[in-house]
C-alpha cells in the first residue's frame, strides 16, 4: 500500500520573473518539471504537477517568506537580501548560485570620509533592516535610516541622504549619477528556504530535493 504521507502535495514559491525562470530551468535539470507553467498566457495562480505531488506558484520577492513562513508554501525561492530584509523563521538550506549581485554602500566620493570617519550620516534604502544591521552592528556607527521604496539613487542627488544601502549589480546607474561604490556589505544570490515544520514532517523528500541541487549547484 502506497505511503500515505507521499500523498502530500509540496509547494513552491517562486519569486516571479527571472529568479522563477532559472529556478525552474534547475529544477527541471534534477527531473521536476511543471508543464502548466511553459503557457505563458496562463491566468492560472497555482501550477501543479500531479504526478510528482508538487504545486507551484508566482509571488512578488518580499511575500515570498512571508508564505513559507506560515506554511501556505513548504520551500520558497528568493534573493537573501528578501531573506535577510524579510527576517522570517524560515530554514536557509541553499545558496543556489544564480541572481548574483551584492549589498553596498554607495554615493558619492565625498561620502567616503564620513564613512571612514565614523560620523553620524543619514542613509536611503528600501532595506532598513540591512543598513540597521550592517552599521549598528557591524561599523558600530550611529546613522539615520531613510526608507525609501523608489529609486534610492535620488537619495544623495536631492539631498535627503548622505549615501544609499542598495543591490548593485553592474553599478551603471550608480556612475551614470555620479555616484559609486564605497563599501561592500554582502554578496547576494537566490536562496532556498524551507518552513521548519515541512522540513520535519517532509524530511526525506525535502532533503533529496536539497541533495539533488546541491550536486548541480557547485
Amino acid at each position: 500500500m502506497e505511503n500515505k504521507k507521499e500523498e502530500r502535495y509540496l509547494t513552491f514559491a517562486l519569486c516571479k520573473g527571472r529568479l522563477a525562470n532559472k529556478t525552474l530551468e534547475l529544477l527541471e535539470q534534477i527531473g521536476i518539471t511543471c508543464e502548466e507553467m511553459r503557457d505563458k498566457d496562463s491566468r492560472k495562480l497555482i501550477f501543479v504537477n500531479e504526478e510528482q505531488r508538487l504545486k507551484f506558484f508566482l509571488s512578488k520577492g518580499p511575500d515570498v517568506p512571508t508564505y513559507v513562513e506560515y506554511g501556505a508554501a513548504d520551500i520558497g525561492v528568493v534573493g537573501a537580501d528578501v531573506v535577510m530584509e524579510e527576517n522570517r523563521r524560515v530554514y536557509e538550506v541553499l545558496d543556489l548560485g544564480f541572481g548574483k549581485c551584492r549589498m553596498c554602500v554607495c554615493g558619492p566620493e565625498t561620502a567616503g570620509e564620513l564613512l571612514k570617519h565614523h560620523e553620524r550620516i543619514r542613509v536611503a534604502t528600501k532595506y532598513p533592516l540591512i543598513a540597521k544591521e550592517y552599521f549598528f552592528n557591524k561599523k558600530h556607527q550611529t546613522v539615520d535610516i531613510i526608507k525609501l521604496n523608489g529609486s534610492v539613487e535620488l537619495g544623495p542627488i536631492v539631498g535627503l541622504s548622505d549615501v544609499i544601502v542598495d543591490i548593485v549589480e553592474t553599478g551603471g546607474t550608480l556612475r551614470e549619477n555620479g555616484l559609486g561604490v564605497l563599501e561592500e556589505v554582502c554578496p547576494l544570490s537566490a536562496r532556498m528556504i524551507v518552513n521548519p515544520v515541512s522540513m520535519r514532517m517532509e524530511y526525506e523528500r525535502i532533503n533529496g530535493l536539497i541533495h539533488r541541487l546541491k550536486e548541480i549547484c557547485e
